[in-house]
């Protein structure tokens, strides 16, 4: 685990990185300015050399990521991996915001329960694999060895038991109302508190992504950035003017039509003459 002070600036660069690669700036030049702006006090300086000089080795940060084991996460990694997958339709620009705001999360205190389901939302809405992203997650230094052992149940019976039981039945909750009933605890740690199950159990059968938007409402853990819709206004107004143009064409030839009808004769192309030749004479 980082110092806040590292997380702060993480969330700064990866904001900033996101803000700035929409303005048609070149990567390697983007990294020495932005690493000028980042505190001299934290490890991140040494993180962005590492990150530039391996960009222009290999053209992409993940494995330069996964080499910084010790200082980004697994699921970082993971995320920027499927980010610049060739064949992948994951924008690289939602993965800055999504690691931008999860660094952001961390710089405030963030808990394990809403670490997991944070990132498991980005895994849920953006379809980067449950089998390899849980397995990132679960190799997050945050969780124990109880967290790791219920990530992996939960990556080997996702699609084949509802999610939200799976939170119920670790949850405090799910604990107190076998207690009221009379029946012994089973034995497993509680991972999540009363909150989580109450809403979990509100919410089984039902679509996964509204047990994470009423954990986020009433739990206030981050919402997973969402792709920006299509800005189609730049292309409209482009379009309006080729179509001015053709109306105002089509004026054009009814105005000559009804003055005696619409010369042609400016609509021929004259014949080239042809050479003469130089034989004949």
């Amino acid at each position: 685990m980082l110092d806040s002070e590292e997380y702060v600036e993480q969330a700064y660069f990866f904001r900033v990185l996101g803000e700035r690669t929409q303005q048609n700036i070149a990567t390697q030049d983007l990294l020495g300015s932005v690493r000028e702006e980042i505190l001299a006090t934290t490890k991140l300086p040494m993180a962005i050399d590492f990150l530039a000089s391996e960009l222009r080795h290999t053209g992409v940060f993940a494995p330069a990521m996964a080499r910084l084991a010790h200082y980004f996460t697994p699921f970082q990694t993971f995320v920027v991996q499927m980010a610049e997958a060739e064949r992948g339709k994951f924008d690289f620009a939602v993965a800055l915001a999504i690691l931008e705001r999860e660094a952001t999360y961390r710089a405030e205190g963030a808990t394990r329960q809403g670490i997991f389901l944070y990132q498991f939302e980005c895994l849920c809405r953006n379809r980067m694999g449950y089998d390899r992203g849980l397995e990132a997650i679960a190799a997050d230094p945050m969780f124990d060895d109880a967290w790791r052992e219920w990530i992996d149940t939960v990556r080997r019976q996702i699609g084949i038991i509802d999610f939200a039981d799976l939170v119920y039945v670790r949850s405090e909750h799910y604990v107190e109302t076998r207690a009221r009933g009379g029946q012994p605890p089973e034995g497993k740690t509680a991972l999540f508190g009363v909150k989580e199950g109450r809403i979990a159990l509100a919410n089984r059968h039902k679509d996964p992504l509204l047990l994470f938007s009423a954990l986020e409402r009433h739990l206030h853990y981050p919402t997973v950035p969402r792709p920006k819709p299509v800005d189609e206004s730049r292309q409209i107004l482009p379009t309006i003017v080729r179509r001015v143009e053709r109306l105002e064409t089509r004026l054009r030839l009814l105005e000559e039509e009804q003055k005696g009808g619409i010369d042609l004769s400016k609509f021929y192309v004259r014949p080239t003459p042809e050479p003469e030749d130089e034989g004949q004479g």
